[in-house]
Protein backbone atom coordinates (compact mmCIF):
# COMPACT_ATOMS: atom_id res chain seq x y z
CA UNK A 1 0.00 0.00 0.00
CA UNK A 2 1.21 3.21 -0.61
CA UNK A 3 2.58 5.24 2.14
CA UNK A 4 0.20 8.37 0.80
CA UNK A 5 -2.97 6.43 1.74
CA UNK A 6 -1.73 5.80 5.61
CA UNK A 7 -1.44 9.58 6.02
CA UNK A 8 -3.87 12.34 5.38
CA UNK A 9 -3.45 14.10 2.01
CA UNK A 10 -0.45 17.11 2.41
CA UNK A 11 -2.78 20.11 1.69
CA UNK A 12 -4.94 18.81 4.90
CA UNK A 13 -1.21 19.88 6.73
CA UNK A 14 0.14 23.24 7.61
CA UNK A 15 3.11 24.37 5.24
CA UNK A 16 5.82 24.72 7.21
CA UNK A 17 8.24 26.15 4.34
CA UNK A 18 7.33 27.97 1.08
CA UNK A 19 9.64 28.85 -1.63
CA UNK A 20 8.39 31.58 -3.77
CA UNK A 21 10.21 31.76 -7.66
CA UNK A 22 13.96 31.22 -6.19
CA UNK A 23 16.61 31.11 -8.11
CA UNK A 24 20.38 30.33 -7.29
CA UNK A 25 23.19 31.36 -9.64
CA UNK A 26 26.98 30.64 -9.25
CA UNK A 27 29.61 32.95 -11.06
CA UNK A 28 31.55 31.50 -12.96
CA UNK A 29 35.39 32.79 -14.20
CA UNK A 30 36.40 37.03 -13.77
CA UNK A 31 37.37 39.31 -15.73
CA UNK A 32 40.52 41.25 -14.94
CA UNK A 33 37.42 44.15 -13.09
CA UNK A 34 36.78 41.23 -10.92
CA UNK A 35 33.07 40.79 -12.76
CA UNK A 36 32.27 37.28 -13.03
CA UNK A 37 32.13 35.73 -16.57
CA UNK A 38 29.22 33.95 -16.99
CA UNK A 39 27.26 32.35 -14.54
CA UNK A 40 25.98 28.57 -13.63
CA UNK A 41 21.59 28.38 -13.44
CA UNK A 42 21.66 25.88 -10.44
CA UNK A 43 17.76 26.74 -9.46
CA UNK A 44 15.31 28.78 -12.15
CA UNK A 45 12.33 29.36 -10.38
CA UNK A 46 11.74 27.13 -8.03
CA UNK A 47 7.73 27.28 -6.04
CA UNK A 48 7.35 25.03 -3.73
CA UNK A 49 5.82 24.48 0.04
CA UNK A 50 6.66 21.24 2.51
CA UNK A 51 3.49 20.55 4.73
CA UNK A 52 3.99 19.62 8.11
CA UNK A 53 4.54 15.60 8.69
CA UNK A 54 4.99 14.85 4.88
CA UNK A 55 7.61 13.28 3.14
CA UNK A 56 8.80 15.39 -0.03
CA UNK A 57 10.83 13.28 -2.42
CA UNK A 58 13.00 14.94 -4.79
CA UNK A 59 14.34 13.41 -7.95
CA UNK A 60 15.58 14.20 -11.21
CA UNK A 61 19.15 12.93 -13.00
CA UNK A 62 22.43 14.13 -12.25
CA UNK A 63 22.97 18.19 -12.29
CA UNK A 64 19.26 18.98 -12.25
CA UNK A 65 19.66 21.47 -9.09
CA UNK A 66 18.52 18.33 -5.84
CA UNK A 67 21.80 19.01 -4.18
CA UNK A 68 21.97 22.72 -4.66
CA UNK A 69 18.74 22.87 -3.17
CA UNK A 70 19.34 21.05 0.14
CA UNK A 71 22.26 22.96 0.92
CA UNK A 72 19.65 26.46 0.16
CA UNK A 73 17.41 24.75 3.06
CA UNK A 74 20.05 23.79 5.15
CA UNK A 75 21.14 27.71 4.83
CA UNK A 76 24.67 26.68 3.15
CA UNK A 77 23.96 29.22 0.37
CA UNK A 78 21.65 32.10 -0.12
CA UNK A 79 19.02 32.74 -3.05
CA UNK A 80 20.04 34.62 -5.84
CA UNK A 81 16.46 36.49 -6.16
CA UNK A 82 12.94 34.78 -4.94
CA UNK A 83 12.30 33.83 -1.16
CA UNK A 84 12.14 31.27 1.28
CA UNK A 85 9.50 31.30 3.62
CA UNK A 86 9.81 29.55 7.06
CA UNK A 87 7.39 29.02 10.16
CA UNK A 88 10.15 30.23 12.13
CA UNK A 89 10.83 33.60 13.41
CA UNK A 90 15.15 33.85 13.66
CA UNK A 91 17.85 32.09 11.73
CA UNK A 92 19.23 30.46 15.26
CA UNK A 93 15.28 28.33 15.56
CA UNK A 94 15.69 27.48 11.63
CA UNK A 95 19.37 26.02 12.09
CA UNK A 96 18.05 24.34 15.29
CA UNK A 97 14.89 22.75 13.25
CA UNK A 98 16.51 21.97 10.32
CA UNK A 99 18.74 19.39 9.91
CA UNK A 100 20.60 16.97 7.55
CA UNK A 101 21.69 13.31 6.85
CA UNK A 102 24.06 13.10 4.23
CA UNK A 103 24.58 10.26 1.43
CA UNK A 104 28.04 8.47 2.42
CA UNK A 105 28.42 8.31 6.26
CA UNK A 106 31.96 7.62 5.96
CA UNK A 107 33.07 10.62 4.82
CA UNK A 108 30.42 12.83 6.58
CA UNK A 109 31.42 11.61 10.86
CA UNK A 110 34.67 13.37 11.79
CA UNK A 111 37.12 10.33 12.56
CA UNK A 112 39.13 12.15 15.61
CA UNK A 113 35.61 12.18 17.97
CA UNK A 114 33.82 9.20 19.65
CA UNK A 115 30.66 8.88 18.75
CA UNK A 116 28.65 10.48 21.61
CA UNK A 117 30.70 13.73 20.77
CA UNK A 118 29.13 13.31 16.96
CA UNK A 119 25.86 12.92 17.81
CA UNK A 120 25.22 15.87 20.00
CA UNK A 121 27.62 18.30 17.81
CA UNK A 122 24.54 20.44 16.30
CA UNK A 123 24.44 20.65 20.03
CA UNK A 124 27.70 21.70 21.06
CA UNK A 125 27.49 24.39 17.82
CA UNK A 126 23.95 26.02 19.03
CA UNK A 127 24.98 25.52 22.54
CA UNK A 128 21.43 24.51 23.30
CA UNK A 129 22.27 22.19 26.29
CA UNK A 130 24.79 22.17 28.86
CA UNK A 131 28.08 20.33 28.27
CA UNK A 132 27.39 17.54 31.12
CA UNK A 133 24.00 16.65 29.65
CA UNK A 134 25.35 15.41 25.98
CA UNK A 135 26.69 12.30 26.98
CA UNK A 136 23.49 11.40 28.34
CA UNK A 137 21.48 12.98 25.30
CA UNK A 138 23.74 10.99 22.92
CA UNK A 139 22.90 7.82 24.81
CA UNK A 140 18.91 8.65 24.38
CA UNK A 141 19.48 8.93 21.21
CA UNK A 142 21.94 6.39 20.31
CA UNK A 143 19.18 3.99 21.62
CA UNK A 144 16.50 5.10 19.27
CA UNK A 145 18.47 4.31 16.26
CA UNK A 146 19.73 1.18 17.28
CA UNK A 147 23.56 1.79 18.88
CA UNK A 148 24.08 0.34 21.85
CA UNK A 149 25.03 2.59 24.62
CA UNK A 150 28.63 0.98 25.16
CA UNK A 151 29.86 2.27 21.73
CA UNK A 152 29.38 5.92 22.44
CA UNK A 153 33.25 6.16 23.14
CA UNK A 154 33.92 4.34 20.06
CA UNK A 155 34.79 5.89 16.76
CA UNK A 156 33.34 5.95 13.20
CA UNK A 157 35.62 3.42 11.55
CA UNK A 158 35.10 0.85 13.99
CA UNK A 159 31.15 0.50 12.93
CA UNK A 160 29.99 -0.82 9.57
CA UNK A 161 28.32 1.58 6.93
CA UNK A 162 24.79 0.82 8.11
CA UNK A 163 25.93 2.43 11.55
CA UNK A 164 27.42 5.07 10.76
CA UNK A 165 24.42 5.97 9.01
CA UNK A 166 22.53 5.58 11.91
CA UNK A 167 25.19 7.48 13.48
CA UNK A 168 24.24 10.03 11.22
CA UNK A 169 20.53 10.02 12.22
CA UNK A 170 20.98 9.91 15.46
CA UNK A 171 23.26 13.73 15.21
CA UNK A 172 20.10 15.04 13.13
CA UNK A 173 18.13 14.07 15.67
CA UNK A 174 20.34 15.32 18.90
CA UNK A 175 18.71 19.16 18.49
CA UNK A 176 14.58 17.33 18.34
CA UNK A 177 14.18 19.16 14.74
CA UNK A 178 11.36 19.56 12.79
CA UNK A 179 12.84 18.76 9.73
CA UNK A 180 15.13 16.63 8.08
CA UNK A 181 16.68 16.65 4.36
CA UNK A 182 18.00 13.31 3.54
CA UNK A 183 20.46 13.35 0.54
CA UNK A 184 20.50 9.94 -0.93
CA UNK A 185 20.64 8.46 2.92
CA UNK A 186 21.12 4.56 1.36
CA UNK A 187 22.67 5.15 -2.12
CA UNK A 188 26.30 4.20 -0.47
CA UNK A 189 24.64 0.88 1.48
CA UNK A 190 24.01 -3.00 1.23
CA UNK A 191 20.52 -3.35 -0.50
CA UNK A 192 19.85 -5.58 3.11
CA UNK A 193 20.97 -3.03 5.02
CA UNK A 194 19.09 0.17 2.74
CA UNK A 195 15.91 -1.56 4.13
CA UNK A 196 16.57 -1.42 7.56
CA UNK A 197 17.41 2.21 7.33
CA UNK A 198 14.09 2.89 5.64
CA UNK A 199 12.45 1.26 7.95
CA UNK A 200 14.14 3.45 10.77
CA UNK A 201 13.55 6.36 8.93
CA UNK A 202 9.52 5.79 8.57
CA UNK A 203 9.66 4.61 12.24
CA UNK A 204 11.18 7.77 13.85
CA UNK A 205 8.98 9.97 11.49
CA UNK A 206 5.68 8.37 12.90
CA UNK A 207 7.38 8.85 16.63
CA UNK A 208 8.85 12.17 16.65
CA UNK A 209 6.61 13.48 14.18
CA UNK A 210 9.08 14.57 11.36
CA UNK A 211 8.81 16.33 8.29
CA UNK A 212 11.33 14.57 5.23
CA UNK A 213 12.44 16.12 2.43
CA UNK A 214 13.97 13.01 0.57
CA UNK A 215 16.68 14.09 -2.03
CA UNK A 216 17.17 10.63 -4.33
CA UNK A 217 18.12 9.02 -7.79
CA UNK A 218 16.72 5.68 -6.63
CA UNK A 219 12.80 5.45 -7.70
CA UNK A 220 12.09 2.74 -5.80
CA UNK A 221 13.14 4.47 -2.14
CA UNK A 222 10.96 7.32 -3.25
CA UNK A 223 7.93 5.27 -3.95
CA UNK A 224 8.43 3.22 -0.28
CA UNK A 225 8.82 6.43 1.41
CA UNK A 226 7.41 9.92 -0.45
CA UNK A 227 3.97 11.43 0.33
CA UNK A 228 4.60 13.58 -2.54
CA UNK A 229 7.35 13.95 -5.45
CA UNK A 230 8.84 17.16 -7.31
CA UNK A 231 10.54 16.04 -10.17
CA UNK A 232 13.38 18.83 -11.33
CA UNK A 233 15.10 19.18 -14.67
CA UNK A 234 17.77 22.32 -15.49
CA UNK A 235 16.72 23.57 -11.87
CA UNK A 236 12.97 23.96 -12.75
CA UNK A 237 10.20 21.62 -11.09
CA UNK A 238 8.49 20.01 -13.94
CA UNK A 239 5.94 17.60 -12.14
CA UNK A 240 4.69 18.08 -8.96
CA UNK A 241 1.82 15.39 -7.28
CA UNK A 242 1.31 12.70 -4.87
CA UNK A 243 3.83 9.70 -5.18
CA UNK A 244 0.72 7.78 -6.58
CA UNK A 245 0.15 10.35 -9.27
CA UNK A 246 3.72 10.89 -10.26
CA UNK A 247 5.37 7.99 -10.41
CA UNK A 248 2.39 5.77 -11.41
CA UNK A 249 1.17 8.02 -14.29
CA UNK A 250 3.49 10.83 -15.16
CA UNK A 251 2.22 13.45 -16.86
CA UNK A 252 5.55 15.13 -18.03
CA UNK A 253 7.41 13.77 -20.67
CA UNK A 254 10.42 14.21 -18.98
CA UNK A 255 9.09 12.22 -15.85
CA UNK A 256 7.96 9.44 -18.33
CA UNK A 257 11.54 9.09 -19.67
CA UNK A 258 12.96 9.09 -16.44
CA UNK A 259 10.72 6.33 -15.40
CA UNK A 260 11.26 4.40 -18.50
CA UNK A 261 14.97 4.23 -17.63
CA UNK A 262 14.37 2.85 -14.37
CA UNK A 263 16.10 -1.08 -15.03
CA UNK A 264 13.51 -3.90 -15.11
CA UNK A 265 14.04 -7.91 -15.02
CA UNK A 266 12.92 -9.16 -17.65
CA UNK A 267 11.90 -5.77 -19.67
CA UNK A 268 13.93 -5.18 -23.13
CA UNK A 269 15.40 -2.15 -23.89
CA UNK A 270 13.84 0.30 -26.25
CA UNK A 271 16.96 0.51 -28.60
CA UNK A 272 15.23 4.49 -29.74
CA UNK A 273 15.33 5.33 -26.22
CA UNK A 274 19.05 3.99 -25.32
CA UNK A 275 20.22 5.77 -28.30
CA UNK A 276 18.13 8.61 -27.95
CA UNK A 277 20.64 11.66 -26.32
CA UNK A 278 20.78 11.90 -22.54
CA UNK A 279 22.91 14.56 -21.53
CA UNK A 280 21.47 17.29 -19.56
CA UNK A 281 22.20 20.41 -21.48
CA UNK A 282 24.86 23.19 -20.03
CA UNK A 283 23.57 25.51 -17.70
CA UNK A 284 25.26 27.99 -18.34
CA UNK A 285 23.39 29.81 -20.98
CA UNK A 286 19.24 28.37 -20.33
CA UNK A 287 17.36 26.82 -23.30
CA UNK A 288 14.26 29.26 -24.82
CA UNK A 289 10.73 28.30 -23.70
CA UNK A 290 10.51 24.60 -22.79
CA UNK A 291 14.04 23.99 -20.92
CA UNK A 292 13.34 20.21 -22.16
CA UNK A 293 12.29 20.77 -25.87
CA UNK A 294 15.31 19.51 -27.32
CA UNK A 295 15.18 16.59 -25.77
CA UNK A 296 11.36 15.63 -25.76
CA UNK A 297 10.24 13.13 -27.84
CA UNK A 298 6.64 15.06 -28.14
CA UNK A 299 7.53 18.47 -29.18
CA UNK A 300 5.28 20.58 -30.94
CA UNK A 301 4.45 23.83 -31.73
CA UNK A 302 3.77 26.31 -28.34
CA UNK A 303 6.75 24.23 -26.80
CA UNK A 304 9.00 27.55 -27.99
CA UNK A 305 7.21 29.32 -25.55
CA UNK A 306 8.04 29.30 -21.55
CA UNK A 307 6.16 26.90 -19.61
CA UNK A 308 4.64 27.07 -16.24
CA UNK A 309 3.63 25.16 -13.67
CA UNK A 310 0.09 24.65 -13.85
CA UNK A 311 -2.72 22.59 -11.85
CA UNK A 312 -3.70 19.42 -14.31
CA UNK A 313 -7.42 18.97 -16.03
CA UNK A 314 -9.31 16.21 -13.86
CA UNK A 315 -5.94 15.39 -12.00
CA UNK A 316 -6.06 15.12 -8.49
CA UNK A 317 -5.90 18.08 -6.20
CA UNK A 318 -1.97 19.64 -6.06
CA UNK A 319 -1.15 18.01 -8.98
CA UNK A 320 0.96 20.40 -10.92
CA UNK A 321 2.86 20.25 -14.38
CA UNK A 322 5.25 22.45 -16.62
CA UNK A 323 4.28 21.79 -19.97
CA UNK A 324 1.64 22.82 -21.99
CA UNK A 325 0.20 19.60 -23.27
CA UNK A 326 -0.18 17.92 -20.35
CA UNK A 327 -2.44 20.63 -18.40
Amino acid sequence: MNRSALKPLPDQSPAILALHDVRVHYPMGKDWLGRPKAFAHALNGIDLQVRAGETLGVVGESGCGKSTLAQLLMGLIKPTAGRLAWVYSTEQERSSNVQIVFQDPQSSLDPRLPVWKIITEPLFVQRSAPRQAMRAIAAKVASQVGIRTEYLERFPHQFSGGQRQRIAIARALSSDPDIIVLDEPTSALDISVQAQILNLLADLQRSRDLTYILISHNVSVVRHMADRVAVMYLGQIVELGTAAEVLERPRHPYTQLLLEAVPRLGVAVDEAQASAPTELPGNRTLPTGCFFRDRCPKATAGCEQPQALLPVRGAAEGERVRCHLAS
